[in-house]
């Protein structure tokens, strides 16, 4: 049965398992769901997500696949490995987004990355939440270690919590 690798996904556990968190402006805050000018999440299993502020936020987690249980000759084989985030911005007030997902070795060489455009949220937006995806296959041997890093910020420069919001973020090796 295939896994989210990611730990603490949604902000359960505040920012535990996240690491070189950059709280820029007032730093990333976890809120509950679905949060002042917000929308409601697709999914009811979901009830908390990281809301960014007026400066870049960003948080990265890294993901040792031998740590998780993964043997060096399934992982040289290039199984497909499907990334996801569910980001939103509020409805009143614009915000940017992007999700950087690299493939690493064992001596954390960039094997493959994928890294999404700049994502505008305009300051008049619902407030919904909207899912990024990528796939990695053929990406040869030797990846070892998955970085998965997403940003944002709020694009009013409001002071507190305005920049977007993500949550229930994914990393899954399909075997």
């Amino acid at each position: 049965m295939a896994r989210n690798l990611l730990k603490n996904p949604c902000g359960e556990e505040e920012f535990e398992h996240w690491e070189e968190v950059e709280h820029g402006g007032d730093g990333w805050k976890v809120e509950e769901l679905p949060g002042d000018c917000g929308a409601a999440f697709p999914d009811d299993g979901i009830s908390k997500y990281f809301a960014s502020s007026f400066e870049c936020c960003s948080k990265t987690q890294v993901i040792d696949l031998l740590k998780e249980g993964y043997l060096k000759r399934l992982l040289d084989t290039s199984p497909k490995i499907v990334v996801s985030d569910w980001y939103a911005g509020r409805t009143d007030a614009g915000c940017t987004y992007q999700l950087k997902v690299q493939l690493l070795s064992e001596s954390r060489q960039v094997i493959s990355e994928y890294s999404s455009e700049n994502i505008a949220i305009p300051k008049t937006n619902n407030g919904a939440w909207a899912q990024i995806r990528h796939a990695f296959s053929g990406y040869g041997s030797g990846v070892r270690f998955i970085q998965f890093t997403h940003c944002g910020q709020d694009s009013v420069s409001w002071k507190g919590w305005y920049g977007v919001r993500v949550t229930n973020s994914s990393v899954i090796i399909e075997k």
